[in-house]
């Protein structure tokens, strides 16, 4: 770990809840800071994970201000999940260590019960994270192929059930019904998420369709992969 990450690897607030920097996420995956960053912008925007405001740092090397991000335990998980799933047990190491350093116990059994306590809590998150990786390897392979594709192909692509799918981005006010068609909302058009094909038929008749670009197929994946992905 670099020393810069190491300055402000770990944050304690007042309410006792402990964050890891997005610094230290970038030296146990291995990825460059700005890719981590993005990671937790884009699926913070998705919904994946909780909002994040900036926090300034200064480098130790330069004396220049940067931004990095103090990231909740359960939300760190889902970041490295996205960028490099295979450093799961440093990150599991890593907060075992954060954690220890925050909850020393004061008698045997305690320490005891502590230590079965956190095993068992790092056992279910690398369990979840390994049963997500080939979900997130999936899409991002069908996103790096490129190409939009109807609801149905989508639906398909992401092993969802079509109507429900519909049926939950209908709840979630991502699409609406109008005329007998299924239309993106603005804002989730302007995001780049779907885009709208018009057009005429062979036999004539004018058509509307919306379509899900690699970039919407990737946000529907990891907002409704638990609610919808089959396992």
């Amino acid at each position: 770990m670099s020393n810069a990450a190491a300055s402000t690897a770990v944050s304690v607030f007042s309410s006792g809840l402990v964050t890891m920097s997005s610094r230290e996420i970038s030296d146990l995956v291995e990825s460059r800071h700005a890719d981590v960053c993005r990671t937790i912008e884009r699926l913070a925007a998705a919904g994946a994970i909780q909002g994040y405001t900036p926090t300034p740092y200064t480098h130790l090397q330069n004396g220049r201000n940067y931004k990095e991000y103090l990231i909740g335990k359960r939300d760190s998980y889902v970041v490295v999940a996205q960028l490099s799933p295979q450093f799961t047990a440093r990150l599991v190491d890593r907060w075992q260590e954060l954690e220890n350093k925050t909850a020393v116990p004061q008698s045997l059994p305690e320490a005891l019960r502590l230590a079965a306590d956190m095993a068992e809590q790092n056992a279910q998150l690398a369990n979840k994270v390994h049963q997500d990786a080939p979900k997130v390897a999936f899409v991002n392979q069908y996103v790096e192929a490129g190409g939009n594709k109807s609801l149905r192909e989508t639906a398909k692509i992401l092993n969802m059930p079509e109507k429900a799918m519909i049926d939950t981005l209908v709840r979630d006010k991502v699409l609406f019904r109008q005329s007998g068609n299924l239309l993106p909302h603005a804002l989730r058009q302007r995001d780049g998420l779907f885009t709208v094909k018009t057009g005429t038929s062979d036999f004539g008749h004018a058509f509307t369709q919306t379509r899900v670009t690699p970039k919407g197929v990737q946000w529907i994946a990891e907002r409704y992969a638990s609610e919808l992905m089959g396992g």
